[in-house]
């Protein structure tokens, strides 16, 4: 649970934890001590004033780091790669146009490329071993009790649980419950310490230091009142509302007006990442262009001699927010299918040309989409879009299905680089790409864009799900 609130915009972090401080200074400390040893080991005079300059400048822009120590070790190395990646063509473009890159020698320039993410994994590695034993030790980790024996309260308790790089201990529940009423004991990750009317009391005694009120919103005296208790100790006290026991898509907490609201579902890209998506697209998708046109002509050219019919294929597919819009690609079939009834394309399928064979497994038949980018109907990196047809038959059938139009649909996505590209002729299939999908929405950045990119153009030449 702490897991999934972190991922969608922190919702609990209230306060300084230790493992937020090591997740937000790792990478920025790191780059900048790589950077000084690079240049001592090159003889550089590390108080130069370009160094000082080029070391706080890598400091501001690598603040804070966004590699959680939850998450697992090929998502961090995902992370570190990508996020070096960028802050590199950054730096560089930056030094290049300003002259800036000529106050350092090339060779210690080229070291601190190639070692800092290896010194980033071997880091973050070495966190992710020590800080839980670190915690264990004393009276490092912070004591916690959760008030709710539901389904987030277990959750919740089983988080601080099973990552210790939490330094919290939940050291057991409240609730007005009998026993005979509550999850059987094994499934219960800390014991039930009493009634509500009881917390209040062993906090004092207790020295507890955090209180996690996972209480049904509903009965709303119960928990006034309980609140009212607790005024008299000096925990901290956070409420968990039962909305976070649903899946939440880029949940945060947002202000109107001066009253809080709690976003459940809402797009990544607003405000500045909006701008920073739209951007990037349309400056990838323009070049790309610019750069193939010679292949597109020459595809124009084969798709028109392979059968007779339209080179560009139309189909009416959903887009941003659930609207139709017309997505291009290279005719690769013999038929333009865009009714009420759409047959998804299949192994050994006879409606594709032998050229359309071709352009279908290399993926050249998705080029004419990078003119949707331009149009902005499109991403280059999304959810790939279904014809009309598929979306209102399974829709009906996969719950969270339509969430997917939260964002533009894309020339690539998370799920096809992840084995879920083509034909989904189960429902098994669609779900699981619709479950990538909102992981995309979910995680969203720049980096991870940039990676599906990297990982979509290496399979083009080995795909086994392309035809």
């Amino acid at each position: 649970m702490i897991a999934a609130l972190d991922r969608q915009g922190s919702l609990l972090r209230g306060s300084f934890t230790l493992s937020g401080a090591i997740e937000a200074f790792i990478d920025p400390l790191t780059v900048v001590a790589v950077l000084y040893a690079c240049a001592a080991w090159h003889g550089e005079r590390l108080m130069s004033p370009p160094y000082m300059i080029l070391g706080a400048l890598s400091f501001a822009l690598t603040f804070p780091g966004n590699v959680g120590l939850h998450e697992s070790a090929r998502t961090m190395m995902r992370k570190v790669a990508t996020n070096w990646l960028l802050f590199v063509a950054a730096t560089g473009a930056f030094g290049y146009a300003s002259g800036y890159l000529h106050y350092f020698p090339h060779t210690m320039l080229v070291t601190w490329v190639a070692t800092t993410p290896l010194a980033l994994v071997a880091v973050h590695a070495v966190a992710r071993q020590a800080l839980p034993t670190w915690l264990a030790i004393g009276d490092n980790q912070r004591i916690a009790v959760v008030a709710g024996v539901n389904d987030i309260g277990l959750k919740l308790a089983r988080e601080f649980r099973d990552h210790p790089y939490l330094g919290t201990r939940v050291v057991g529940f409240f609730d007005d419950r009998p026993r005979s009423r509550l999850p059987e004991s094994g499934g219960i990750p800390a014991p039930v310490l009493g009634p509500l009317s009881g917390l209040a009391e062993f906090v004092k005694r207790r020295r507890v230091e955090a209180i996690y009120l996972a209480l049904p919103m509903a009965p709303q005296p119960r928990i006034l009142a309980l609140l009212d208790d607790l005024k008299d100790t000096t925990a901290s006290i956070y409420f968990v509302p039962d909305i976070f026991v649903t899946d939440l898509i880029q949940g945060r907490v947002d202000n109107v007006g001066g009253m809080a609201v709690v976003a459940v579902c809402d797009t990544p890209f607003t405000g500045l990442n909006n701008v920073v998506k739209r951007s990037s697209d349309f400056i990838l998708a323009l070049l790309i262009l610019l750069l193939l046109t010679p292949v597109l002509i020459a595809l124009a050219v084969g798709v028109k001699l392979s059968s007779p019919g339209p080179v560009v294929f139309k189909q009416r597919r959903y887009g941003l927010d659930g609207r139709e819009i017309l997505v291009y690609k290279f005719r690769s079939m013999t038929v333009c299918d865009d009714g009420a009834a759409v047959r998804q394309a299949t192994r050994n399928d006879s409606r594709i040309t032998p050229f359309g064979a071709f352009i279908r497994r290399t993926s050249l038949d998705e080029l004419p989409q990078f003119i949707n980018v331009l149009q902005g109907r499109m991403s280059i990196v999304g959810p790939r879009p279904h014809a009309v047809a598929h979306n209102e038959a399974y829709r009906k059938l996969i719950k969270g299905y339509m969430i997917r139009h939260k964002v533009k649909p894309g020339i690539t996505g998370w799920a096809q680089v992840n084995g879920y590209r083509g034909e989904t002729e189960t429902v098994d299939k669609m779900e699981k790409r619709i479950e990538y999908d909102l992981d995309y929405l979910r995680n969203w950045s720049l980096g991870l864009d940039l990676w599906i990119i990297a990982r979509t153009a290496l399979m083009v030449v080995r795909d086994p799900n392309a035809y």
